[in-house]
């Protein structure tokens, strides 16, 4: 449900605007009968739209804009006169207002502002949200068979708005796999919030995930919407809910069973629909035994299960990460797109990117990039830490089907781009019989220029 404000110093109007948006649109309105109480009423309530009058004594509507921007209340305004003057209004836009309506104005126009205004806002945090994530959607590039098998996971779990857990090391892009879940779910247009649990301060755990009213601890000038609220119908995502400690883990795990939430301060449930996925590099199932964790939680949060695999385990995808990872940084940086030597490819499929994954690969890409003058990166512009490290990798628990796959996918990537991915040529270097021996290869491993 919108929470809406109405304020003005005519309560009788006020009232009408009121009673009209609960009756058309089913909107949560209050009212405020001055500047003053606007900014009050503010800090201590969440409120969606501000309805505001420009025309008001003593604090006035264009007053009350600069002190939302001094305050850095983000919330959209609707301003609204009765004097039909566009100068002014257009004077409340310039000063953060999103739109106007008049006086005279039915009361549905001013209902599909406030819809317009609401979606503009929800629409430009997906926005930031969906930028960052294009950036980095390098994590789940590739068509090994273990990215394979984790693409098809993904597409069988997301429609179930069931909670998710996601196992991966540090680096592996376990929050591009939740983003993923979410994109492919039933509630892919509404909010994904994503919360890092060992980044909140203990103190502040449960602010920061159910909210608090004003007033509710030192510091608490203004109520506040906590993470569950602000996914909405959405999803909300954990980040490393291993490190959270174990009061907020008691208050999360009955958030989950009631589907509800109670603000610092306030003893109001607020239904939560929103669906939970959870991520961790740890092994969950030691902090249970040793009592870090709940085994409650850990049970309640591990209906569905997606392993992200480190890159060592997916190599074969290293050419395609690396490619892209060129023009991502070419892009951002504004500059020529470089390519790598021959002799670069194999060093850093030698290298076992234990230490941070796919996001260790990133920093050491651009590195590379700005240590090369020329247009082409050499072994030398390779960091002397992944140079010296550089050996064959050994395999990990997989199994043999998983591991044999795997390494004959490495085997002709290599060779493909040690032969610029001329297959004639591939397929003499390989000992093949001809190039249809090679394509009949590369169609079984899903491997493509592309």
């Amino acid at each position: 449900m919108t929470s809406v404000l109405v304020c003005d110093d005519n309560l009788a109007l006020a009232e009408q605007y009121a009673y009209d948006l609960r009756r058309l649109a089913q909107h949560e309105v209050l009212i405020a009968g001055s500047g003053e109480d606007t900014l009050d009423i503010l800090s201590r309530e969440t409120i969606d739209c501000v309805i505001l009058d420009l025309e008001m004594p003593r604090m006035d509507g264009f007053a009350v804009l600069r002190a939302l921007k001094e305050k850095g209340i983000d919330v959209p305004v609707i301003v609204y006169t009765g004097t039909g003057s566009y100068d002014r209004c257009v004077q409340a836009v310039k000063l953060g207002a999103y739109g106007f309506v008049s006086k005279d104005d039915p009361v549905e126009r001013l209902a599909r502002e406030i819809e317009n205004a609401v979606e503009r806002r929800q629409m430009i945090a997906e926005v930031m949200a969906l930028r960052r994530y294009a950036a980095d959607e390098s994590a789940l590039l590739g068509s090994s068979p273990a990215t394979t098998k984790l693409k098809d996971a993904i597409a069988r779990v997301a429609p179930i708005p069931s909670p998710v857990l996601i196992i991966g090391e540090s680096g592996s892009g376990k929050e591009l796999v939740a983003r993923d879940v979410h994109r492919l779910s039933t509630g892919a247009r509404e909010p994904f919030i994503a919360v890092n649990s060992a980044a909140l301060p203990e103190q502040l755990v449960e602010s920061e995930l159910f909210g608090h009213e004003r007033g509710a601890f030192t510091g608490a000038s203004v109520a506040r919407k906590g993470a569950f609220e602000e996914a909405g119908r959405g999803t909300l995502f954990l980040d490393e809910i291993g490190e959270l400690p174990l009061p907020a883990q008691a208050k999360l795990l009955r958030v989950l069973e009631e589907r509800a939430v109670v603000r610092l301060g306030s003893n109001r449930p607020i239904q939560i629909p929103a669906r939970v996925i959870a991520a961790t590099h740890r092994d969950l199932d030691l902090d249970v035994r040793d009592g870090r964790f709940r085994r409650d939680l850990f049970f309640r949060l591990n209906v569905h299960v997606l392993h992200v695999p480190p890159l060592r385990d997916r190599l074969s995808d290293l050419p395609e990460l690396v490619n892209h990872l060129l023009a991502h940084i070419a892009d951002r940086f504004r500059m020529r797109r470089k390519r790598l030597a021959a002799d670069v490819l194999p060093i850093l499929m030698g290298y076992d990117w234990r230490q941070n994954n796919v996001r260790e690969l990133r920093n050491v890409v651009e590195r590379m990039v700005i240590a090369a003058d020329g247009d082409i990166i050499g072994a030398e512009h390779v960091p002397p830490e992944i140079r010296d490290a550089s050996v064959p990798v050994s395999a990990s628990a997989r199994t043999f089907v998983e591991r044999k796959a795997e390494a004959e996918r490495r085997i002709v990537v290599e060779a493909l781009d040690r032969n610029g991915w001329h297959i004639t040529r591939t397929a003499a270097d390989l000992g093949l019989a001809d190039h249809a021996s090679l394509l009949k290869i590369m169609r079984r491993h899903g491997i493509s220029r592309e």
